[in-house]
């Protein structure tokens, strides 16, 4: 859910752009970032997503556009100027300082008195569950109890604005999805902006309530979770954001927003993209769980099964059509219900509100 607007965002970009020599890194980027919303940046390496992120910082320079934090222009302010915590990948805390004067070291350099410091620092801690922590050094912690201190640190002068660039990078799985949790948890009671860059695509799904899509320094598509995984408003979003199916073929004939494609000697129903008509060269993107597979001779496409994938939660089918290898994800078979068996022939079909055509 997409948080609401006050009618005035804490954060706005307005046609900003960056360029290294005849690279452009990021072109013409738009956004609005609403008061207590987290909003993450997703894409490939090299998209742009992280420069656009130092440029809000001020560790980079834009080339063009405006960037208003509050209202006010901050593009001609040094880093320490702007009312903005950040929080890096490697942690960046001071290896021969206690885990308090990491945190406090913010409060210090904005000339806080030592009763204040001491205060705010004690309430950091305890937010992010390590109270009992604080005269230890950065190596006696571990990978999760330092992002924690990174946190602490970051949103110790309750920041207008926190950014995060790749911050769960370096740890496994399982912490990974415990500190998503504990990130959003500190969202929420802290009531604070959020800005969070990652190439996760699961991360981004789990933690946003809204996701921009970058591409070659633009935003593809910006949305609600929900509005990019659905509704993708290109090919690229819907390949880069989870797993797609993609069958090619052609436009036989348009009907409102529906039409329906040829695909070899099958036709089948799609949702229609903008801008495309009768004869267009297209595929017709569908994701795995949303299709249905069928025995042999009830329908769909045919092709032939080649393999089952176990995924514990699901189990993934491979049907060999003859353009290629599709899949197929369903939960696991009830009470043992054996499925049609790898080299049988089977069917592929979806329901037409769950397929998108784009151009070829």
């Amino acid at each position: 859910m997409t948080a609401a607007f006050d009618g005035k965002p804490v954060l706005e970009l307005r046609g900003i752009r960056k360029t290294y020599g005849h690279h452009v890194a990021v072109e013409n980027v738009d956004l609005a970032l609403g008061r207590e919303e987290f909003v993450t940046f997703l894409g490939p390496s090299g998209s742009g997503k992280t420069t656009t992120l130092m440029m809000v910082a001020g560790l980079q320079q834009p080339d063009g556009g405006s960037i208003r934090l509050d209202g006010a222009p901050i593009e001609g302010q040094p880093p320490y100027r702007r009312d903005i915590g950040m929080v890096f990948q490697h942690y960046a805390l001071f290896p021969h300082m206690s885990v308090r004067k990491n945190v406090a070291f913010p409060l210090e350099m904005r000339g806080l008195g030592k009763a204040e410091i001491q205060r705010q620092v004690t309430d950091a801690l305890e937010l992010v569950g390590l109270a009992e922590y604080g005269q230890r050094l950065p190596r006696q912690l571990s990978g999760g109890q330092q992002q924690r201190v990174a946190l602490a640190r970051a949103m110790v002068y309750r920041p207008a604005l926190l950014l995060m660039d790749e911050p769960l990078g370096a740890l496994d799985k399982k912490l990974r999805e415990q500190m998503q949790r504990e990130i959003k948890r500190l969202h929420r009671e802290r009531r604070i902006a959020v800005l969070y860059v990652t190439h996760d695509q699961e991360e981004a799904l789990t933690m946003s309530d809204r996701i921009a899509v970058f591409n070659h320094g633009r935003i593809e598509q910006i949305g609600t979770p929900s509005e990019l995984y659905e509704r993708p408003a290109s090919r690229f979003v819907a390949d880069f954001l989870g797993d797609t199916n993609f069958f090619s073929g052609r436009i036989a004939n348009v009907a409102g927003d529906r039409c329906l494609v040829s695909l070899g000697e099958h036709r089948v129903e799609a949702m229609l993209s903008d801008g495309l008509a009768a004869g267009a060269e297209v595929v017709v993107a569908v994701r795995p769980e949303r299709m249905r597979l069928l025995a042999a001779g009830a329908g769909g496409i045919e092709g032939r099964l080649t393999d089952v994938i176990y995924l514990g939660a699901a189990r993934r089918s491979v049907v060999r059509l003859a353009d290629g290898e599709y899949f197929a994800t369903q939960p696991p078979n009830e009470a043992g219900a054996p499925g049609p068996a790898i080299g049988e022939a089977v069917g592929l079909a979806w329901d037409p509100r769950h397929a998108i055509v784009f151009a070829r």
